[in-house]
């Protein structure tokens, strides 16, 4: 189908559902911080001769209860981040699950959505960015219905159901590389939303590193003590004396 295309001059349509916490696993595992946008140009940009249709990212929040309400804003600001940067975002509310963990399966959603985009604009190839093998089904079902489909995940870590089920895959991990290592204090923010989040955190931090030390008052007393300090400080006298 992409072969056709290009021969023909036409650019391919091309429609991305991304599987967010399987690329954010990924995305852990190698220790790095992910930028999304890159990932979008690197998979649908200009040089690729495809034209993009949407950029689906499927995403589970937090519960929506106290005890995740925290994680649960800093998620939701990664979500309005997507949105304003042209991303499709569709989320679905999570579940409290084993301690310090919670469920938001996100597969059924996007499996469902997958066929009926695809039977409603009828792209000529869709990108699954995900490496979750029950995927491998709706692969085969896009392609009996003469869609070009690829997978996009780090190949090594790619079960060989998904990747026979495709078309073709895209490794990923050259794109990996290429992305800022993150320190142990951003790790958390990576995964919920990768540099986007990690960026807004440093950016708070930084406007508050920045607040003038004049702006604090110092009390008349320690001022008195710094003055009565001060001529410890003097000068070194030369040997001769002056």
């Amino acid at each position: 189908m992409r072969k056709r295309n290009q021969e023909s001059g036409a650019r391919s349509r091309l429609l991305v559902l991304v599987d967010e916490s399987n690329v954010g696993s990924s995305v852990r595992t190698a220790g790095r911080g992910l930028d999304w946008l890159k990932l979008r140009d690197f998979l649908a940009g200009p040089n690729t001769g495809r034209d993009l249709i949407e950029m689906v990212v499927y995403a589970g929040l937090p519960p929506a209860i106290p005890t995740w309400q925290e994680e649960r804003d800093r998620k939701n600001k990664f979500v309005h981040w997507l949105r304003s940067n042209g991303f499709m975002v569709v989320t679905k509310d999570g579940a409290p699950a084993e301690e310090g963990h919670y469920k938001a399966n996100v597969d059924v959603m996007m499996a469902i959505d997958a066929l009926e985009l695809s039977i409603e604009i009828r792209p000529d190839v869709v990108i699954l960015v995900t490496g979750d093998a029950d995927f491998a089904y709706l692969a085969t079902k896009l392609r009996r219905h003469g869609i070009r489909v690829e997978v996009a995940s780090v190949a090594a870590n790619l079960g060989n159901i998904l990747r026979s089920a495709a078309n073709d895959v895209i490794d990923l991990a050259s794109l990996f590389r290429t992305f800022e290592i993150i320190n142990t204090r951003d790790v958390g923010r990576a995964r919920i939303g990768g540099q986007a989040t990690g960026s807004l955190a440093r950016a708070r931090d930084e406007r508050t590193s920045k607040v003038p030390e004049a702006q604090v008052p110092i009390p008349h007393r320690t001022q008195q003590q710094q003055r009565r300090r001060r001529p410890r400080f003097r000068p070194k006298q030369s040997e001769g004396g002056v």
